[in-house]
């Protein structure tokens, strides 16, 4: 969908967090629910996939701060890597059964991205790392944002809340069109 937008639009992402850090294994209870949302994802999003091996292969953490700090490390050291890192902690997670609460992971995936990894180790849990992720919290609490992933146009007049549509990017763009002209 980015492609389609013009170069005046600026795409900026957010990191809202949703789990606070946790040695805690997920309880039975928050995994099965993960699980149905996986479920119906895959029901809703044709071609999405999931491995189910992540529940038995990993010790299951309701843990996304550290993946969010992750990114922050790696736009820090090379920006044009941002959306790589994304993508790859989302590949560890749902395709891989690899756990990017685990900063382990997290390493060896910004090494897969050719990141200097003794950088990206001491950024991950750096004191600024924490820092600017709770900026990027508050941030996107101050302008709305209630669900991650959201979408949200902001303009000098206000900011707009886009709503998500996986099968259909037109959908969205065509939201974005009536408010600005694209």
């Amino acid at each position: 969908m980015q492609k389609a937008l013009p170069e005046t639009v600026v795409v900026k992402y957010l990191l809202g967090g949703l789990a606070p850090d946790s040695n805690e294994p997920m309880t039975t209870e928050t995994q099965t629910m993960i699980r149905r949302h996986w479920q119906i994802i895959q029901k809703r999003v044709p071609g999405t996939e999931f491995n189910y091996d992540f529940w038995t292969e990993c010790t299951p953490r309701r843990s996304t701060y550290p993946a969010c700090r992750s990114v922050i490390a790696a736009r820090q050291q090379n920006p044009r890597l941002e959306d790589a890192m994304i993508l790859a902690i989302q590949q560890a997670y749902y395709l891989q059964a690899r756990n990017p609460s685990d900063d382990d992971v997290l390493i060896d995936l910004a090494s897969g991205l050719s990141l200097d990894t003794d950088t990206f180790q001491r950024d991950l849990n750096a004191t600024e790392t924490h820092r600017r992720f709770m900026d990027e919290m508050q941030q996107a609490q101050r302008i709305g944002v209630r669900s991650f992933p959201s979408l949200m146009l902001e303009t000098d007049e206000a900011n707009h809340p886009i709503h998500i549509d996986y099968n259909h990017a037109d959908v969205m763009i065509n939201e974005l069109a009536k408010i600005i002209a694209l």
